[in-house]
């Protein structure tokens, strides 16, 4: 859907390369710049196979990588150049650090007035926070997105699972989309001062009415396991199902497949220990295992589904049947797993390359956009720049 499309990302770590990764999967060409020492440092976190990082691993496929070195200003010069080519820039510098190394907004688009250019920070380039130092923890805690998830003391849990930036990626990515549709119906650039905080409190619409209205903000309660047939329950081998049979006919079905009639009629009934029906669910779910519910939520259609682990997500038939998980065979680090991002149906196994070595494609590039030569590349090279 983007073939033809030049993005130069500048962005590290986490929400900025799953942002472009999200790009490169819908066929634009990225370009992920980065310093020829180290580069990225994502290439050194997550674990590591064959020497490289799984955080970049899992965030950079398809991209070509250019290294320039930033601490010169020739090689601000030059990035200048190679984002003056694209037709988005992607960065996530603290606010003012981009226009200090040459390539920001408004610096570009009085060569380039029809740049899309984004930049992705935590609380934006200006206003209050903007200056301070933060996390996904942090942008998660004062959103109100973290205190939903409490243990049942109710201390709020730190994830495993890095919401805010994935969160931020996949926003940051649809702000670029938008941005492309406007450019094409007015010939017209963009600049997207970009902040995570704000998307995840955009994500508590819901909560905050509940709060204003009903004084509590922790969504509604039949869905946030106040009511037995919609909950969590625990199987006899010691593993968790979800329940979801909101709608009637599905706890009818729920009931009628296990022999329950009965308890048609609590169907909104709380989820504690006063209630006989909930003891009683809590007790049937005990008397078989993970493997022998979900064949049960199969057959019987009640929006019963297993919680699985990782490994098992990635074997289960309805990921192998869309092939959403596979194995890529690469040149550096053997058969690579790979997820696919599934933006717009696109059948990522097609087009995806394997993650780019650092600076692999510096003199591509650098001849393919900016007309260098290969004496001018062997000067920039002896000179440190790339």
């Amino acid at each position: 859907m983007l073939k033809g499309l030049c993005v130069v990302d500048f962005s590290r770590y986490l929400p900025g390369p799953f942002a472009s990764l999200r790009l490169a999967d819908l066929g634009a060409e990225v370009i992920k710049v980065e310093p020829p020492k180290g580069g990225d440092p994502a290439r050194q976190m997550g674990g590591e196979v064959g020497g490289a990082g799984l955080l970049f691993l899992a965030n950079n496929r398809g991209k070509k990588s250019v290294s320039i070195n930033f601490k010169e200003k020739a090689g601000q010069e030059l990035a200048f150049k190679l984002a003056s080519k694209a037709d988005v820039v992607i960065e996530s510098f603290r606010p003012g650090v981009a226009d200090a190394l040459g390539i920001g907004y408004q610096a570009l688009k009085n060569v380039k007035p029809d740049l899309i250019y984004c930049s992705l920070t935590g609380f934006g380039q200006s206003g209050l926070f903007s200056d301070l130092g933060s996390h996904d923890l942090n942008y998660m805690a004062l959103s109100g997105l973290l205190v939903q998830l409490k243990d049942q003391q109710g201390r709020p849990v730190q994830p495993c699972f890095q919401f805010a930036d994935m969160i931020g990626g996949i926003g940051a990515s649809e702000a670029i989309l938008a941005a492309l549709v406007k450019r094409s119906l007015t010939h017209e650039g963009s600049y997207l001062d970009f902040a995570m905080v704000d998307t995840l409190i955009g994500m508590m619409t819901l909560h905050s009415l509940i709060q204003k209205v009903a004084g509590t903000g922790y969504g509604i309660s039949e869905i946030t396991g106040g009511i037995i047939a919609y909950n969590i329950y625990e199987t006899g081998d010691g593993r968790y199902l979800s329940l979801g049979a909101l709608e009637k006919k599905f706890w009818v079905n729920f009931c009628q497949g296990v022999n329950k009639e009965d308890w048609i009629k609590d169907h909104f009934s709380p989820a504690n220990a006063d209630n006989a029906t909930y003891l009683d669910l809590v007790k049937l779910f005990k008397s078989r295992t993970l493997a022998e519910w979900a064949e049960f939520g199969l057959k019987v259609d009640c929006c019963l589904m297993p919680i699985l682990e990782a490994n098992e997500m990635m074997s289960h038939d309805y990921v192998l049947s869309k092939g959403l998980v596979w194995e890529q065979k690469t040149d550096s680090w053997g058969n690579l797993l790979q997820v696919s991002t599934s933006v717009g149906g696109v059948d990522n196994r097609e087009t995806a390359k394997e993650p780019p070595a650092l600076g692999q494609h510096t003199h591509e590039v650098l001849q393919k956009l900016l007309g260098a030569t290969p004496a001018q590349i062997e000067d920039w090279s002896k000179q440190g720049l790339i």
